[in-house]
């Protein structure tokens, strides 16, 4: 079985200055890392891995030669190889564009896979939009935001808790699953999976013209998406003081806002 994780490089601050001309990230100012996500999709798939010898792990970025370092840490920590693709034509793509180089990768140069994992969505982006276009690209099924994944065969059992529901799925593979955030908690590299990082031949890498993309290809320029505006929200807070005795203050307090406090713990609070 051949499995393709699809892991991102983050930048570790959220403080980041954005090119107000092409609305993007200046990634090069900060360190990267792997982003949680992603790391929980790769922890998943080093679980479905376990007790199996036919199971080969695949980590698949897009990003800057940089985010090289990313895929030696998915080796660390047990993936068998690491795929970057890394272009000038293809820096600046949004979701569309990534989802279409990636899928482009597994068609012509993965068309074994047979599972695709990804994080549900990215810490410097959170549009949970790459993994159900990869999907569509790939037109293959897929299930979202899955809290555990169990396989037997070729079928794959996924559970995943939707508007306060445990839903328990099937699906034939191929087919592609997104890992929701708070599942798989990830563990530590081995020494031994380190010391194999550090000995393995390298991280491949693959570009613009490799994957077949037409020479007049560019990302940036391609991508629908446009970024209209980027700023920090403000939190704005009201006080209020509840005077009085205090059986009538909470009795005003669960009449004004009863609603959102129940919404909140989520349980039906109701003064008796």
């Amino acid at each position: 079985m051949n499995i393709i994780v699809c892991i991102k490089q983050v930048p570790m601050v959220s403080e980041l200055p954005w090119n107000a001309k092409t609305g993007t990230l200046k990634r090069e100012l900060a360190q990267g890392m792997m982003d949680p996500s992603s790391r929980q999709a790769l922890e998943a798939a080093l679980r479905l891995k376990q007790g199996r010898g036919n199971v080969q792990i695949t980590a698949l970025s897009m990003g800057p030669p940089m985010a090289e370092e990313v895929l030696h840490q998915a080796v660390s920590l047990g993936a068998d190889r690491g795929v970057l693709l890394t272009d000038r034509r293809m820096a600046g793509a949004d979701t569309y564009l990534t989802s279409f180089i990636l899928a482009e990768y597994i068609r012509k140069l993965a068309p074994e896979t047979d599972l695709v994992l990804c994080g549900s969505q990215t810490s410097d982006s959170e549009t949970a939009q790459v993994g159900p276009q990869l999907a569509c690209e790939l037109n293959m099924p897929a299930i979202g935001w899955a809290s555990d994944i169990r396989l037997s065969g070729r079928t794959l059992t996924v559970e995943r808790h939707v508007d306060d529901f445990l839903e328990t799925l099937e699906m034939d593979l191929p087919g592609l699953v997104t890992i929701d955030q708070g599942a798989f908690a990830p563990g530590y590299a081995a020494l031994g999976g380190i010391q194999d990082a550090f000995e393995a031949s390298g991280v491949e890498i693959v570009n613009a013209t490799t994957l077949g993309l037409d020479k007049g290809f560019n990302a940036l320029k391609d991508s629908p998406t446009r970024i209209l505006d980027v700023y920090s929200p403000t939190t704005r807070k009201e006080n209020r003081v509840l005077k009085g005795a205090a059986r009538s203050v909470v009795d005003q307090l669960f009449k004004e806002y009863g609603k959102t406090i129940s919404s909140a713990m989520g349980k039906d609070l109701k003064p008796k």
